[in-house]
């Protein structure tokens, strides 16, 4: 005759039944709850208090401020500068985090293949991203220079007038775009590198007995299997493309963004606002409206993402 085993009852339960029990519904969330207090301290604590000192006149001394409701937002939207800046940020955030992803996107295929020292070229690639802003600045300083740049030299050989760099909206923009690049391609192209590695062997076997080629591949294996990943890239240089500061700061001596305000960034114009005018509320204002456009986009890149999984499920189905 079978016998059935009787679940204890709840009474029957020692303390270190219960503990047990707490421990397996409560520890994850004390895992994660550092992360989420320091999150709150230091992300969620400031953005609240921008938004506060946003609307008001802050007086930095006495740590006061006079209501003034939406007058930063209205100075700000009607300057002149800032819609400069933010045309500047465009273009820099267009000329930098574009050709960004592709290079990188090729350099992590070559990194893919059996190479010699592969640890080597692989390390290799993240040298820039380490090299600190200024080192940067002072290397590109010697190549973008107006009047014994290392470009304009070269340029000067085959007949091609000086490039003014530091005057020409274009130029400068492009130049910091460069240093961008420089420093962000390598970092990167090793995330990109990860997913290519992770891409099932078995799937470029596959492809090579039914003919395909390394092109073929590349674009039929390669790019929709690290699709999220890319994503994820994209998304991230949107964001750092968007807030862009020291490479602009420091192009020139002065810091400014130029004569003209040629290569001036929101960041920039934001900076200068409440370190040079000392007048907080206005930057806190652009802090603001920087906050609402990178979430734009954010939106934006959701909304992509969406329609490309979802046109990818359809398209298998």
């Amino acid at each position: 005759m079978a016998t059935t085993e009787v679940e204890p009852r709840r009474s029957q339960y020692t303390w270190r039944d219960k503990l047990g029990h707490w421990d397996v519904k409560a520890s994850p969330y004390l895992y994660i709850a550092p992360f989420f207090i320091v999150f709150g301290l230091t992300g969620l604590f400031p953005i609240i208090y921008t938004a506060v000192i946003s609307f008001m006149d802050w007086d930095t001394i006495r740590n006061t401020g006079e209501y003034l409701g939406w007058d930063n937002f209205q100075f700000v939207l009607n300057d002149r500068q800032f819609w400069i800046a933010l045309r500047n940020t465009f273009s820099i955030f267009l000329l930098s985090s574009v050709p960004q992803v592709i290079i990188a996107t090729f350099i992590a295929a070559m990194l893919d293949h059996n190479l010699r020292a592969r640890t080597f070229w692989r390390m290799g690639v993240l040298v820039p991203y380490v090299m600190m802003p200024v080192a940067v600045a002072l290397i590109f300083s010697q190549l973008f220079a107006d009047t014994y740049g290392l470009i304009n030299h070269w340029l000067g050989f085959i007949g091609i007038n000086p490039i003014q760099w530091h005057v020409d909206v274009i130029p400068s923009h492009l130049a910091i775009a460069s240093m961008v690049n420089f420093r962000w391609i390598g970092y990167n192209a090793l995330i990109l590198l990860a997913a290519m590695q992770a891409i099932p062997r078995e799937l470029y076997e596959a492809a090579a007995i039914d003919g395909a080629g390394k092109t073929r591949r590349f674009f039929s294996v390669t790019l929709p299997q690290i699709r999220p990943t890319a994503i994820f890239v994209i998304i991230t240089s949107t964001i750092g493309g968007l807030q862009i500061f020291d490479e602009p700061r420091m192009f020139d001596t002065t810091g400014t963004g130029g004569a003209d305000k040629q290569w001036l960034t929101i960041t920039m114009y934001m900076y200068n606002t409440g370190w040079g005018q000392l007048n907080f509320g206005r930057a806190a204002a652009i802090a603001w409206l920087l906050f609402l456009i990178i979430l734009a986009f954010g939106l934006l890149n959701f909304w992509l993402t969406r329609r490309l999984i979802s046109s990818d499920t359809s398209g298998s189905k």
